[in-house]
């Protein structure tokens, strides 16, 4: 969706109606996650994609539909159904699809949520999916105001309330709740797409490696911070892919930087004075992936450091050292693609290993 954002508003701020397909349930091994979004605008301009082309067909002619009568459409595609080679998963998987009329008179918040998206400013779309409410109805949430309803007060209450726990984690995905909202029942199904601000990634260490992580980083839609204490080298000119690039001791700048369970930490000092106060920082907040450049022996090394200087073996077990994959990496981009597979393995669980030597569904379960 972020990624059509910019399309879709230029049509919503013009009025002119279009077809939003958004992916809101996915099984077994289906290309894409929920969330994933396809518009058909004026003139039949395509936007986005559901399916990675295994049933753009289909919803195309179903985005045309929803603007040309305004009802929202809810429609499954996988290898069961009896069509399956002509609008099914041919890979196996099985996908949800939600498929409603956008304009500015059916969904009055798009523009607002729009623009939170484009600023980084965190909000929740929840959607009627199923059930005895209004399909395709929405309510925007933020962290402190609400726009629209799904129909009834306890319902809105409820889900708005699941909204802002799920924006503080970022996820996505389907739940149920009773007419009114209550809690154990199952009757109707609304789909929760979070808009987080991007995950960050910070490199450390203004060398030729991180001009190629960082590019990776942005690529994998990272906003990508690099520092170094060194002004010479840390300088946006070296580095045009970085959101920001910081002047500063590693350790002191991350002291006073926040992190989460998204962020990404890559650290190419391989320089003691630089990378063991730095990991001493690291090891001790959240961090998805802390990963450090350096042969073993610089490894060891700096492990017999860092016990040193107080990191547990608990902490030191989150270290990825050396980092990255062994992809037989030589080049700064081949160790950046190294380093970026190791970051997506961890994330979602993947082993590394190649697909032709497994077996099975290739997306893990769960990691929808």
């Amino acid at each position: 969706m972020r990624d059509i954002l910019p399309v879709l508003e230029r049509w919503y701020a013009a009025r002119v109606p279009f077809g939003l397909a958004t992916v809101v349930s996915v099984s077994r091994s289906a290309p894409r996650e929920p969330g994933a979004a396809m518009a058909v605008g004026p003139d039949d301009e395509v936007v986005g994609s559901v399916s990675g082309g295994c049933v753009e067909g289909a919803v195309f002619e179903l985005a045309q539909e929803v603007v040309a009568d305004g009802e929202v459409r809810l429609a499954t595609f996988g290898y069961s159904d009896e069509d399956a080679f002509a609008v099914g998963l041919t890979c196996g998987g099985e996908i949800g699809v939600l498929v409603r009329p956008v304009t500015p008179e059916s969904d009055p918040a798009f523009g607002a949520v729009a623009a939170s998206v484009a600023s980084g400013e965190p909000v929740t779309v929840a959607t009627v999916v199923d059930g005895p409410a209004p399909r395709g109805a929405v309510l925007a949430v933020w962290p402190r105001t609400v726009t629209g309803t799904l129909g009834t007060t306890g319902l809105d209450a409820a889900v708005t309330a699941d909204a802002r726990g799920e924006l503080a984690l970022g996820a996505t995905g389907l739940r149920h709740y009773g007419p009114r909202g209550e809690r154990r029942e199952d009757a109707v199904t609304v789909f929760l797409q979070s808009f987080a601000p991007p995950p960050r990634m910070l490199v450390f260490g203004a060398i030729d490696y991180a001009a190629a992580v960082a590019r990776i980083g942005a690529f994998l839609g990272y906003r990508v911070t690099v520092c170094d204490a060194r002004p010479v080298f840390a300088t946006p000119k070296r580095f045009p892919d970085a959101v920001e690039v910081v002047v500063d001791w590693p350790h002191r700048y991350l002291h006073a930087t926040d992190t989460d369970e998204r962020t990404v930490i890559c650290v190419l000092t391989h320089d003691p004075k630089f990378d063991v106060p730095l990991l001493q920082e690291a090891l001790g907040r959240p961090a998805a992936y802390i990963g450090a450049m350096g042969s073993r022996r610089t490894h060891h090394d700096r492990l017999e450091r860092l016990r040193e200087a107080g990191v547990g073996e608990e902490e030191l077990a989150r270290l990825r050292s050396p980092v990255g994959l062994d992809l037989g990496a030589r080049t700064p981009e081949e160790v950046a693609v190294s380093v970026a597979a190791e970051i997506i393995a961890l994330r979602w669980g993947g082993t590394g290993t190649p697909l032709t030597a497994t077996a099975g569904a290739i997306h893990a379960t769960g990691s929808a």
